[in-house]
């Protein structure tokens, strides 16, 4: 897990970076975005992408990160500036401030993905990273718990939507209770699922703001 960070060290590259996000796919909420900067000698072991580890497994992980981690930089983009700029550009923007956010700074990127980020810095996007760099796996599950607890706040706002358990992705409950109750404001109202709500398709109930 480690290759692609020897790779960038040797080219010469001393502070690297993971970078990950969580929260494309879902109907409601933001889109999260991380970047770590691991010590050489990380000293935890299990550390993979968080979709492949249990929820305790990721909070177990989530703490020991940050009590190790040299910087930890956490980025966020709001359903509104998604739906302005669509999910591909606010997944990217999450990704750069993430970056932005970390104290030092790196010399060197590895990004999850296919797509190079906003940014000066050197960089490097490696598809299914978070399976193949420990820095963007640790990435992903900071940011993977860090969306999940604010899906779990926004869930004591809006309890009929279950944020709590589907964490705003569109599972057969979730489109059930936008059929049922219309959308809130944390709903991506571009995305389909959605928007016919608000277009009146599915249900007179509309959107709440």
């Amino acid at each position: 897990m480690r290759t692609y960070e020897k790779k960038a060290e040797d080219k010469g590259f001393s502070i690297i970076a993971g970078v990950d996000e969580a929260g494309r796919g879902p109907l409601a909420g933001p889109v999260v975005s991380a970047a770590v900067i691991l010590p050489a000698l990380f000293p935890v072991s299990g550390v993979n992408d968080s979709k492949k580890l249990s929820p305790k497994k990721r909070d177990y992980l989530y703490e020991n990160i940050y009590e190790h981690a040299l910087s930890i930089g956490i980025g966020i983009v709001d359903p509104v500036e998604i739906d302005r700029i669509n999910i591909l550009q606010a997944s990217l923007l999450s990704m750069a401030m993430s970056v932005d956010n970390l104290n030092p700074q790196p010399d060197y990127l590895l990004i999850d993905g296919t797509f190079r980020i906003p940014s000066d810095i050197r960089q490097e996007p490696v598809t299914h990273g978070d399976g193949l760099s420990i820095s963007i796996a640790a990435a992903s599950v900071v940011a993977k718990v860090t969306r999940d607890r604010l899906m779990e706040r926004y869930h004591r706002d809006y309890p009929q939507f279950g944020f709590s358990s589907h964490k705003g992705y569109p599972t057969r409950a979730h489109k059930e209770a936008i059929r049922k109750f219309g959308c809130c404001p944390i709903h991506r109202r571009s995305f389909r699922g959605v928007k016919e709500v608000i277009q009146g398709k599915e249900t007179s109930a509309g959107c709440h703001v």
